[in-house]
C-alpha cells in the first residue's frame, strides 16, 4: 500500500509541475480520495470506517488547501467536516451510521454494511471535496467557510457522488469481466 501512496505522491507532484489548472488537479485529487474511501468503507469492523473516512477527508482537504494555497488547521477542519456532514445528516450521515451499525450483525450484516458503507463513504468524500474545491476556487478559506451556506450544495454533490461511485463500481466490474 505504501508503494501505491508513493506513486500517487509522485503523480501529484508531476501534475503540479505541469500546466494543469488548480481545478483540474483538484478533480484528480478528489477522485483519488473517493477510491480510498471506497476501500475503507469495505472494512467489516463497525465504526472503524468512520475513523478511516474522516482521516481520508482530512487528507483530501489538506491537499486541496495546498493546491489553492490556503492555510490548513487539522482541528478546525475536523470541526468543519463534522458541522457540514452533521448538518446534512439525512442526506449523508444517516446512511453511514446505518451501514456501519449493520456491520455489528454477524454474517449478512457485515457483508451488507461493508458494501453499503463503501458507497456512502465514497459519495460523502466526493461531496466534501466538491464543496471545498468550489469554495477555494472562489477565493474562500477555511476561516470564511459557512457550512449553512454550503449544505444545499453538499447534498447535491452527495447525490452526484452516489452516481459517481456507481459508475466506478460498474467500470471495475466491466474490467473484472474482461480478465
Amino acid at each position: 500500500m505504501s508503494e501505491h501512496i508513493t506513486e500517487q505522491n509522485a503523480a501529484q507532484e508531476s501534475l503540479e509541475e505541469s500546466e494543469i489548472s488548480p481545478e483540474q488537479l483538484a478533480e484528480k485529487v478528489i477522485r483519488y480520495h473517493v477510491y480510498m474511501s471506497l476501500g475503507v468503507g469495505l472494512v467489516p469492523i463497525p465504526f472503524i470506517d468512520f475513523v478511516g473516512v474522516t482521516g481520508i477527508q482530512l487528507t483530501l482537504l489538506k491537499k486541496l488547501a495546498k493546491i489553492y494555497d490556503t492555510p490548513f488547521s487539522r482541528d478546525m477542519v475536523k470541526n468543519i467536516i463534522g458541522v457540514l456532514i452533521g448538518g446534512a445528516f439525512p442526506a449523508s450521515l444517516s446512511p453511514r451510521v446505518a451501514a456501519s451499525f449493520a456491520k455489528t450483525i454477524p454474517g449478512i450484516g457485515q457483508s451488507l454494511g461493508a458494501v453499503g458503507g463503501a458507497s456512502v463513504s465514497g459519495a460523502s468524500t466526493y461531496a466534501v471535496g466538491k464543496v471545498f474545491n468550489r469554495h477555494f476556487a472562489e477565493g474562500g478559506t477555511f476561516l470564511s467557510f459557512d457550512p449553512d451556506n454550503a449544505r444545499e450544495f453538499y447534498e447535491a454533490m452527495f447525490r452526484e457522488g452516489k452516481k459517481v461511485v456507481t459508475d466506478i463500481k460498474k467500470k471495475k466490474n466491466n474490467e473484472a469481466d474482461t480478465v
